[in-house]
């Protein structure tokens, strides 16, 4: 198939592009290069240099393109930013994605995949989280991911678009060639790594007296690898349908930088912050139902592999992609 990347030169469009192509797809990456990186976009992808915001561009682009399906990857994805700036991720998140979406049904395309977010559900009433769980989200990135979830229910409807919601947990790891590297780094498992690079003097837990086992905040992590692949197989859906993607298994802040150190050799010093508002104690994914519909299996389940690919891109790229 020929499949329209938009984001395709951010970490996760990246390595899901590459793995497209691997798998013998064609590939149009669509990115402004506001957050990805020119380098990080595979030589075999055709490029288009262009913003979502712009209407008349990402019409010509996606008519020009010709593809057969849409996998939406751009986005802004900061929590912290969007509660203080709240009005950049409903204009980047939903309006800007709505020029994409009537872009893509003016060319006839028929198939959606959307980078969506567990963060639609906010602070979880049970875990682990299946699709189930009632979606409240508690911060303007999570409600802007759920709204445009709810835009593609009706573009479905009136308009004929199948689409595939992926709901990501923590995102993690690398390929050979492709990695992590955002121009404002949130993650835990790169910030663990750049105190085993010495490009930070320690890394920050915030919060030791949650309702966990040893009082950090327990996350799913998800290794990009697992990430694409699910993206695949969401190009078969013929009806709509939305999925949790996450390993299953949780594992707390403390938990991560233990292993970060076996893996890298480095001591990997902690500072305890101040705990931050809105993070929920633990978030952990059921992904029973894309298993069970779409016959996804997690290659990487464990952590400790996860964190081994992303410490031997990191090596290799110790100042990221440069640009």
């Amino acid at each position: 198939m020929h499949i329209f990347v938009t984001g395709g030169a951010g970490y996760i469009g990246s390595i899901c592009s590459e793995e497209l192509i691997n798998a013998g797809h064609k590939v149009t990456v669509f990115d402004n290069l506001t957050e990805g990186h020119r380098s990080a976009v595979d030589k075999r992808a055709q490029f288009i240099q262009g913003d979502l915001a712009n209407r008349e561009e990402i019409f010509a682009a996606v008519a020009g393109a010709k593809p057969e399906a849409v996998m939406h990857f751009a986005a802004n994805a900061l929590v912290a930013e969007s509660m203080t700036n709240p009005s950049k991720y409903f204009r980047n998140n939903v309006a800007s994605g709505l020029n994409l979406l009537d872009a893509t049904v003016d060319a006839g395309v028929k198939k959606f995949i959307f980078s969506s977010t567990c963060a639609t559900y906010g602070t979880p009433e049970k875990i682990p989280m299946d699709e189930r769980l009632i979606q409240k989200p508690i911060n303007p990135y999570g409600q802007s991911k759920l709204m445009f979830e709810q835009i593609l229910n009706w573009y479905d409807k009136i308009h004929g678009l199948v689409y595939v919601n992926l709901r990501y947990f923590n995102a993690a790891g690398a390929s050979v060639q492709f990695g992590e590297d955002h121009r404002i780094e949130t993650h835990l498992i790169p910030n663990v790594l750049k105190v085993a690079l010495d490009q930070k003097e320690k890394v920050e837990i915030y919060g030791e007296n949650y309702a966990t086992p040893d009082g950090t905040c327990i996350r799913d992590y998800i290794h990009i690898h697992d990430l694409a692949a699910a993206h695949m197989l969401a190009l078969g859906r013929e009806t709509s349908a939305s999925y949790n993607l996450g390993s299953g298994e949780g594992f707390s802040v403390r938990q991560v930088i233990d292993i970060a150190r076996k893996v890298t050799g480095a001591p990997i010093p902690a500072v305890v912050k101040e705990a931050r508002a809105g993070d929920p104690p633990r978030l952990v994914a059921s992904s029973h139902k894309i298993t069970s519909e779409l016959g996804w299996r997690p290659k990487y389940p464990r952590l400790q592999p996860i964190i081994e690919s992303a410490w031997a891109w990191h090596q290799k790229h110790p100042n990221g992609y440069g640009d």
